[in-house]
């Protein structure tokens, strides 16, 4: 078996540095949000929100990604930056109390809820847009000097059912060129190099079977010179072959088996850190993964 070479980094965060490389490492989902496509409503309360973070610790997690709102489609207008804050917050604050040397990633695209999140302790902000839909987003992640996650999207969730659907061949050249903006982008407002993470953000814009040469040719994300991220827990692509199997949709709460078997395509490719919401088989999985690539 062919493995696709995996580059070292030393990821710059806010307070700390991560080696990235040597083995993968495990995104948490903490979705502190009443409509995500997942887990909606399940963790909206501080104390729940908490409790799971802290079993997704104890489970293997490396960084907790706290989110408070949910990007899927058909959610509702999107939620200020004074209930964003006030759903995250209290639970950040919770962790680092029982946890202090949790990394945590604030999951958001508001430039205001990163500067209140980062000064509340987070070390990374995992902005879905590549700093796309707010302008002030980019110099403010410069002027705290912590970590970034840029992710690919095709346009805002309200608009994906509207655009035209990508060919197999153009889905992988659409996004290394659109990445590489971005990562360009976020150089020229003062974003360190080595503070940055690309993730090509499966399910963002790329409909169904549009994720699969994403993930069949992953590999080739490493041209761009940077850490990369996949994120493909639970998506809509995995409910979609496990329906041609069963004949019947497959909740999200339901693909467990097909995200192990995802991630553990994204490692064996490459990948550095994997977002999932079940740590547990994830890094059952990646240890596996990661022994075949060590062998």
């Amino acid at each position: 078996m062919t493995l696709a070479s995996r580059p070292h980094f030393r990821w710059a965060l806010r307070t700390r540095a991560l080696e990235l490389g040597e083995r993968t490492l495990l995104v948490g989902v903490v979705n502190v949000t009443p409509d995500s496509f997942s887990d909606g409503g399940k963790f909206l309360s501080a104390t729940k929100a908490m409790d799971h973070a802290l079993r997704l610790l104890d489970e293997g997690a490396d960084i907790l990604d706290i989110g408070g709102e949910s990007t899927r489609p058909g959610t509702r207008p999107p939620v200020s930056v004074q209930e964003e804050l006030d759903r995250v917050l209290p639970v950040m604050e919770g962790i680092l109390r029982a946890r202090p040397e949790t990394i945590l990633s604030i999951d958001t695209y508001k430039s205001e809820t990163a500067k209140a999140a980062v000064r509340a302790g987070a070390e990374i902000v995992n902005d879905v847009s590549g700093f796309l839909w707010d302008p002030a987003m980019a110099s403010v992640c410069a002027k705290l000097r912590c970590g970034v996650m840029l992710m690919h999207t095709r346009g805002r969730s309200s608009e994906w059912h509207a655009q035209p659907p990508l060919a197999r061949e153009e889905v992988v050249p659409l996004v290394l060129r659109e990445l590489k903006q971005r990562a360009d982008d976020a150089i020229a407002a003062g974003i360190e190099p080595a503070a940055i993470v690309l993730d090509p953000g499966f399910g963002f814009g790329k409909v169904l079977d549009e994720n699969y040469p994403m993930l069949g040719h992953f590999d080739e994300l490493h041209t761009l010179g940077y850490p990369l991220l996949a994120g493909v827990s639970r998506k809509a692509f995995l409910g979609r072959t496990l329906s041609q199997i069963y004949g019947h949709d497959v909740p999200a709460d339901q693909r467990g088996n097909a995200t192990v078997a995802a991630t553990t395509a994204a490692v064996l490719a490459g990948a550095h850190l994997v977002r999932v919401h079940d740590v547990k088989p994830a890094r059952e999985a990646v240890a596996i993964a990661d022994a075949i690539r060590g062998g």
